[in-house]
């Protein structure tokens, strides 16, 4: 009995096309095509979201944006590859926002007031003190 191989094209798909830069000058990092797609956008957000907050444009916030967006790039470009690509990630993550969820609070329904017993301050009765029993301290004692 003879064996049969059966090649699959999972290779071709696993390499990943990596950009190292110009020739004889190659960056230290290795980042995938679509992580330069997707750090461009992150960083728009996140610059986007700090004019909004009200934090000024200077040395400092850049820098912090471009840290913030490494962050979140090198965290989303984990969790895509070739067989979950960007636009799959971010609809599965549309639809977890948007999902059904279970009801915890209870349906209101009308408010009544009719058995609650209104007094107006004026008519205010001061609360009563209770008389001890004469019974009761002796039989303590």
């Amino acid at each position: 009995m003879t064996r049969v191989l059966v090649r699959t094209d999972d290779e071709v798909y696993r390499v990943d096309s990596v950009w190292l830069g110009p020739p004889r000058a190659t960056f230290p990092w290795r980042a995938r095509y679509v992580s330069y797609g997707l750090g461009l956008l992150v960083m728009i957000v996140v610059m986007f979201l700090q004019r909004r907050i009200g934090i000024g444009l200077d040395f400092f916030s850049v820098a912090w944006a471009l840290i913030i967006t490494v962050l979140i790039t090198r965290f989303l470009g984990q969790r895509i590859d070739y067989e979950r690509p960007l636009g799959q990630v971010l609809a599965l993550f549309r639809h977890e926002l948007r999902g059904p969820r279970r009801r915890t609070a209870g349906a209101g329904g009308p408010v009544r007031s009719e058995h609650v017993a209104v007094r107006s301050r004026a008519k205010a009765v001061p609360p009563r003190r209770r008389k001890r029993a004469k019974g009761r301290a002796r039989a303590a004692a």
